[in-house]
């Protein structure tokens, strides 16, 4: 984002906390708020006049009350009336921050139940899943399919097994990809949810699973040495052989076998 829309989403960020404060219901909020961007997305005109920089605030604010009173709750209206009402460098950032309050809110539902960790972890296992099976990917991702029969798969494959949250959360990712590769769009949730949730997200490869008291004990140490909670992702990849490597924004930590002899055979080339 460019600095007049950095400043905007900093200044709808209020409404938007103080949706959730007032006790909004964060999986009705979520719904709503996604129906917007929808909307948006879809309507070109309708964007340009959200997003009209020499339009006043007020004005602004005020078509958002003409477009989705009475359609919307109220806590979204007020979201979507503090949103409106700034100053946008485009159109996209506009949508992209009612998106990502959108998603932040199924997020803030996970924690109510307390399914955050389980919500970041089954995200990003499916996320793996989808990337080592092509036909699965192409599946879901082949947008010449109707969108509902997407979501009518995505429904299959997970209902009954993963959290409320993760279903909605990849069903959107299906469906309203925005112009995003399923794994960027499923990253992105995953980057709303660690900045929520104020985290970092460590990837962790290991030649065999890691059991919970493992994957607990390497979050502490992790959570020691960066100052902050870190949320640990699993891989299982038999081809590092033994040892584990960490990713952590852009540190890479690589403690593997693989690792090991590759140096080994290196040094007796040398």
């Amino acid at each position: 984002m460019q600095g007049s829309s950095r400043a905007a989403a900093a200044a709808s960020r209020d409404a938007f906390t103080g949706a959730l404060a007032a006790g909004a219901d964060r999986s009705r909020l979520a719904g709503e708020l996604l129906a917007v961007v929808a909307v948006l997305d879809g309507n070109a005109t309708l964007r340009r006049a959200v997003a009209d920089a020499s339009r006043e605030g007020a004005d602004k604010a005020a078509l958002a009350e003409r477009l989705f009173g009475g359609k919307v709750s109220a806590e979204a209206l007020a979201v979507l009336k503090g949103v409106f009402g700034q100053r946008w460098s485009s159109e996209r950032d506009l949508s992209d921050t009612i998106e990502s309050y959108a998603v932040e809110s199924v997020i803030a539902s996970a924690e109510e139940g307390d399914r955050a960790d389980t919500v970041e972890d089954q995200l990003f296992r499916f996320e793996r899943i989808v990337a080592a099976d092509a036909g699965l990917r192409a599946a879901l991702t082949d947008e010449s399919v109707p969108a509902d029969k997407r979501s009518a798969l995505v429904d299959s494959l997970l209902t009954g097994k993963v959290a409320d949250e993760t279903l909605l959360l990849v069903r959107q990712a299906v469906t309203a990809p925005r112009g995003r590769r399923f794994d960027h769009t499923i990253g992105h949730f995953l980057d709303i949810a660690s900045t929520r949730r104020d985290q970092q997200t460590a990837t962790v490869t290991s030649a065999v699973p890691l059991s919970d008291e493992e994957r607990d004990r390497l979050a502490a140490g992790l959570s020691s040495i960066y100052g902050g909670k870190v949320h640990v992702n699993t891989v299982v990849d038999p081809r590092v052989l033994g040892g584990v490597k960490v990713e952590i924004g852009d540190e890479l930590i690589d403690g593997t076998v693989i690792r090991k002899l590759d140096g080994a055979r290196r040094a007796m080339g040398a």
